[in-house]
């Protein structure tokens, strides 16, 4: 018990540039309490101690704003940042040095008995607001992207963003577990690569044109082709960005 506090300790001092001293980590951070009381009532639960580590789950979510049940395996140096509204279900197991941000959720997918939540293997990163679902494995040093649903197995060092996620970046680097700035935007990608083919098939039918005017005779503006936006379209750009 001892060494999972000096490990949670050192972890939030780590992470957290705020934090300037133990009895402020005790007294202002919810997502430690909430680690501390499930310690507790996780050995309550491993003794097959009816309802009590059930009650203490239900104080410490009403305390903290952080559900976890106490059937779930949690390591050392785990990090719940804010952790208002983290919900981790029973047969949830997280690894060592795992780092949750506010709104995550390690869920199941349905009503389906035995292994039904999540596995985080050490060093993984879930952004605010990620869902991860169902029995599956998310691999060590992975980062999954605030706001994503994961429904599928993931290998080790990888990042994975989007509705569902989607695996953007596979490497043996380890993350950095706070560049979150750092996430690829693949929507943007696919929307500049899009609009970047609908300049240039445009371009190819203007020259299409000439060369059908010039064999025919046929007036410019007698064929007519859609206005579609592209690449210098005020709204594109906003949303896409000019990088």
């Amino acid at each position: 018990m001892f060494r999972s506090l000096k490990s949670d300790f050192a972890i939030i001092k780590e992470r957290d540039p705020a934090a300037r001293g133990i009895f402020e980590i005790i007294f202002c951070y919810p997502g430690f309490q909430a680690l501390v009381m499930h310690r507790i009532s996780h050995k309550l639960w491993t003794h097959k101690l009816p309802l009590i580590p059930r009650l203490l789950s239900h104080f410490t979510r009403f305390l903290t704003g952080v559900e976890i049940h106490p059937g779930a395996k949690i390591g050392k140096g785990v990090f719940i940042d804010h952790g208002m509204g983290v919900v981790i279900g029973e047969t949830s197991e997280i690894g060592n040095r795992c780092l949750l941000y506010q709104g995550v959720t390690l869920g199941g997918t349905g009503k389906e008995s035995g292994k039904r939540h999540p596995t985080l293997e050490n060093n993984v990163v879930v952004g605010a607001g990620a869902k991860v679902l169902g029995g599956i494995c998310v691999g060590s040093n992975t980062r999954i992207g605030a706001g994503s649903v994961v429904v599928k197995n993931v290998e080790a060092n990888s990042t994975v963003v989007g509705i569902p996620g989607r695996v953007v970046h596979q490497s043996g680097v380890k993350i950095n577990p706070l560049a979150h700035s750092a996430l690829p935007d693949t929507e943007a990608n696919v929307l500049r690569n899009l609009m970047e083919r609908i300049d240039q098939l445009e371009s190819d039918i203007l020259v299409l044109q000439d060369l059908i005017k010039v064999k025919t005779n046929r007036k410019k503006k007698d064929i007519i082709i859609g206005e579609s936006q592209n690449l210098r379209d005020k709204e594109i750009i906003e949303f896409i960005g000019d990088n």
